[in-house]
């Protein structure tokens, strides 16, 4: 793989050799046997912590390395290999991005250092319907006293149910369906007034509804600017969507490489599926499908590190790609391995259902290949 450094190919590796070791997908499947109520092992995000990955784009000044999103990237694509379920991106990549872009001086230094040493989970409340769409937010954040009261309700928010603290976008002024009038606020989540109810998704991770009642918060916990918000929530949600889309590329890489291996070993008339040239065109279509979209993923990645000024239109392309890619690949593996993949006891189910919850969240392909193509002036 070209284009790393040094540390990143150490972080890498490292990576890699953690979650064959800690996180197979057998991890998975014991949470989800065990009805886990988080969709996490508690452990194993401490141990995140322990290796640095919770810190990797929090400034040193916060306890983190600042590698880099490019960095924090690798380790996701690793972790997406194994269908490793943690906080991961909910919080060091979603909930730190906020902070780092948002944040004054007192809450970054409030919450980057517990994000940086794995002590908090952070989930970020954004959606109110079941298609992605930031900017209909109807939540409702009205002036109260020298703080606000939040009244509303919010969707499929990833880790919702374990979060200690949710970064929560809600209407301070104008209609749904405006950008303007949006505000970010940081908000406990043992806040009086808030309401979590765990959502079983098809993927086993976790996640929840939130209703939001009269939950009062304080002038200082405005992330960014009041009324102002919607420019940093869309500069937070590209992060997510470029990250997002490097854990599904790891996902798709599995699949596919789990995949070969059983066409090549797989016997059928006395020869290897693998030799019939009709499957071969399928294994490599995948193969340059994923290849394209991880160029996609790494562009969008580099270029939130860059500052560059196309990291919402690369950020979208990213997600769209991933998004077909993972899909094709995903079906791809169900029906390669034919009557085993149909079962429970096999391991393509996991990935397929992990794929269609990751091309749901944060836009679908459809939204950002639309969203895309409004940047770019069609």
């Amino acid at each position: 793989m070209s284009g790393l450094n040094e540390e990143q190919v150490m972080l890498r590796d490292a990576a890699k050799a953690w979650v064959d070791d800690k996180s197979p997908v057998a991890a998975l499947r014991r949470l989800r046997d065990q009805g886990s109520q988080t969709g996490f092992d508690p452990a194993a995000w401490r141990e995140m912590g322990e290796m640095g990955w919770t810190g990797v784009v929090i400034p040193e000044a916060y306890g983190g390395s600042e590698f880099g999103y490019r960095s924090l990237g690798l380790i996701l694509e690793e972790t997406g290999r194994t269908l490793t379920a943690s906080p991961l991106l909910s919080t060091a990549l979603i909930a730190a991005s906020a902070l780092n872009l948002g944040g004054t001086a007192a809450q970054k230094e409030a919450w980057l250092p517990k994000i940086a040493a794995a002590e908090i989970v952070a989930g970020l409340a954004v959606d109110e319907h079941p298609h992605h769409d930031p900017a209909r937010t109807a939540l409702a954040a009205t002036r109260e006293g020298d703080g606000f009261r939040l009244d509303g309700a919010k969707t499929f928010v990833a880790e919702g149910l374990a979060a200690d603290l949710l970064i929560v976008a809600a209407r301070t002024s104008g209609e749904p369906g405006e950008a303007s009038g949006l505000t970010l606020f940081l908000v406990e989540g043992a806040a009086d007034g808030l309401v979590r109810r765990r959502l079983q998704l098809i993927d086993s991770r976790g996640a929840a509804d939130l209703a939001f009642t009269g939950v009062r918060v304080p002038a200082e916990a405005v992330l960014g600017e009041v009324d102002r918000g919607f420019d940093l929530l869309e500069t937070v949600l590209d992060r997510a969507r470029a990250g997002l889309a490097a854990e599904m590329i790891g996902t798709a890489t599995q699949a596919f490489e789990t995949t070969l291996d059983y066409l090549k070993n797989r016997t059928q008339f006395g020869q290897a599926i693998g030799a019939f040239q009709a499957l071969q065109h399928r294994a490599a279509k995948m193969f340059t499908e994923i290849e394209m979209a991880r160029s996609c993923v790494y562009a969008a990645l580099d270029a939130i590190d860059a500052n560059a000024n196309d990291v919402r239109a690369l950020a979208s392309l990213a997600k769209a790609k991933a998004c077909d890619t993972l899909h094709l690949v995903s079906n791809e593996m169900v029906q390669m391995h034919g009557g085993i993949g149909m079962t429970d006891a096999h391991d393509a189910g996991l990935y397929l259902k992990r794929a269609r919850v990751a091309e749901a969240l944060y836009g679908s392909a459809s939204w950002h290949r639309d969203r895309y193509a409004t940047l770019l002036g069609f």
